[in-house]
C-alpha cells in the first residue's frame, strides 16, 4: 500500500514534468492524471479481503456437495481436523470455509450455522504448514537469489518501459513500469478493474510480464531448486501418514465418527506451490524423472513458447490442493487409489503415468518415497561455518599492534612519527 502511495506521487510528477517542458498530454489516459491509490485510506493491510471470504465459503460448500459421503457424519474436530497457520488471513480463510462448509448443520442464527475449532500451531515452530518460515538454509537460499531474479527481469521491465515512455509520452522508470503492473493484478483481481492500468499494457506485454512473475515463482518458490519443495517433506509424510491411518479404520473396521474421514489445511502460496512440486504437478515425465534424480529444470520458456509452468495456474487466490483417497474394493491389483485435484480439477501426475487416479502403493513408491529419504532438520539445518584458526598472540603482542598498526613492508616512519 505504501508502494502505491509513492506511485501516485511519481505518476503526479511526470504529469507535472512533462507540462512544464510543455509536453502534448494527448496520449495520457484520463485516469492516469490525479490518480489515488484506492488503498490510500487504510493504515493495516493484510486481512482477508470479502472477496476472499466469499471463494472460501463458496469452496466449503462445493466440497461437502462433491463428497456427500465423506461428510454425512456429525461434525467433531477430530473426525474433520481443521488447521490453520497462526498468520491472520489464513485462519480467516479457514473460518470462511468452515462455515460454508458446516452451513445448515447447526442451531445458530437464522442460516443454522454451527460452531467449530480451527487449531494453528506456533510460527515459529510449524513445520508443516510454515515450513517456508522455519527452513534456515532456504531463507538463506532466497536471500541471495532475490537480486538475481530481479536481474533477470530486468531487460524485460527495460524494454516495456522504452515502450510505454514513447506511447504515452511521459518518463516512465523501470521501478513506475513494475509497480504500474502491480497494480494491474491488483485492479483485476480485487477491484474487478481492467481498463485502467491493465490497458496501459499491450498483450504481448503482459505476456512478457506474466512470464516475468512466473520466472520468480519459479525459482524461489518452485522446481527451480530443490530446497524449494524438499523442505515441504513434513507436509507430504503428514499426508500419507492420514490416509495409512484411514486405511487401517477401514480394514479393521472401526466405528463411524471414531476416526478422521478429512484433514483440512489452510495456508499460503509458499505452502500450496512446493507440495505441489512434491507431488511432480505441471511436469512430463522427462522433468519428473530429474527431479528424481535431484538434476535441476530448466526456466519456463519466454513467449511466445508456451509453457506449463503458470503463476495463475499453479497457485491463483484460493488455490488448492486436494488429494483423495479412494476405496475400490472390486479391484483385484489395488483396493485403494489417491486422485489427485487441482484447484478441484483432476491433474495428471507424472510420476503415476500421467494419470491423476494412482494406486496408493504406487503413489508412496513412485512419488512420495522419494522425497522423504530427505530429512527437514538435514535439508533445512544451517551448519555453522568452521572458526577461522587464528595463531595465539601474547597481550604484550596485541598491544603493539594496536599502538603501531600494521603496515606494508614499503611504509617507512620517521622516529618523530613512531
Amino acid at each position: 500500500m505504501r508502494e502505491l502511495d509513492k506511485l501516485a506521487s511519481h505518476l503526479e510528477e511526470l504529469i507535472k514534468d512533462a507540462e512544464e517542458q510543455k509536453m502534448s498530454l494527448e496520449k495520457v489516459p484520463l485516469w492516469l492524471r490525479g490518480w489515488k491509490s484506492p488503498w490510500r485510506a487504510k493504515l493495516k493491510g493484510g486481512e482477508l479481503i470479502t472477496k476472499g471470504e466469499e471463494e472460501m465459503y463458496n469452496l466449503g460448500i462445493r466440497i461437502r456437495e462433491r463428497f456427500p459421503e465423506l461428510f454425512e457424519e456429525e461434525y467433531h474436530p477430530d473426525v474433520y481436523p481443521i488447521k490453520a497457520t497462526q498468520v491472520p488471513r489464513a485462519s480467516a480463510s479457514a473460518v470462511a470455509f468452515g462455515i460454508g462448509f458446516l452451513s445448515e448443520k447447526g442451531t445458530l442464527g437464522p442460516a443454522r450455522h454451527r460452531a467449530f475449532a480451527v487449531t494453528s500451531e506456533s510460527r515459529a515452530s510449524d513445520i508443516i504448514l510454515r515450513f517456508h518460515d522455519c527452513c534456515g538454509k532456504y531463507k538463506a537460499f532466497r536471500k541471495s537469489q532475490e537480486p538475481a531474479v530481479d536481474k533477470l527481469k530486468e531487460s524485460v521491465l527495460d524494454e516495456i518501459t522504452s515502450a510505454l515512455t514513447s506511447r504515452y509520452g511521459l518518463n516512465f522508470t523501470r521501478k513506475n513500469v513494475a509497480m504500474l503492473w502491480f497494480l494491474c493484478k491488483q485492479e483485476a483481481s480485487v477491484l474487478d478493474i481492467t481498463d485502467q492500468a491493465c490497458d496501459l499494457f499491450s498483450p504481448s506485454e503482459v505476456a512478457l510480464l506474466e512470464w516475468t512473475d512466473d520466472l520468480e515463482m519459479f525459482i524461489l518458490k518452485g522446481y527451480g531448486n530443490s530446497i524449494n519443495y524438499r523442505m515441504g517433506v513434513p507436509l507430504l509424510a503428514d499426508v500419507v501418514q492420514s490416509m495409512e491411518q484411514a486405511i487401517k479404520a477401514k480394514e479393521e473396521k472401526h466405528a463411524p465418527g471414531s476416526y478422521e474421514k478429512a484433514r483440512l489445511r489452510f495456508a499460503h502460496a509458499e505452502t500450496v506451490v512446493p507440495f505441489t512440486c512434491l507431488l511432480g504437478l505441471f511436469l512430463d515425465d522427462s522433468e519428473f524423472q530429474k527431479i528424481q534424480r535431484e538434476e535441476s529444470l530448466e526456466p519456463p520458456p519466454k513467449p511466445p513458447q508456451s509453457r506449463n509452468w503458470r503463476g495463475s495456474n499453479v497457485a491463483p487466490f484460493a488455490g488448492n490442493n486436494m488429494l483423495v483417497l479412494h476405496s475400490c474394493p472390486s479391484n483385484s491389483a489395488s483396493k485403494y487409489f489417491v486422485q489427485v485435484l487441482h484447484n478441484e480439477h483432476p491433474i495428471p501426475m507424472a510420476g503415476c503415468n500421467g494419470s491423476d487416479f494412482c494406486p496408493f502403493e504406487e503413489f508412496k513408491e513412485k512419488i512420495v518415497a522419494p522425497h522423504l529419504k530427505h530429512d527437514y532438520n538435514s535439508v533445512c539445518t544451517v551448519q555453522p561455518e568452521e572458526p577461522e584458526h587464528k595463531p595465539a598472540t601474547s597481550k604484550l603482542s596485541r598491544l603493539f599492534r594496536w599502538l603501531f598498526p600494521m603496515q606494508n613492508d614499503d611504509t617507512q616512519h620517521t622516529k618523530d612519527e613512531l
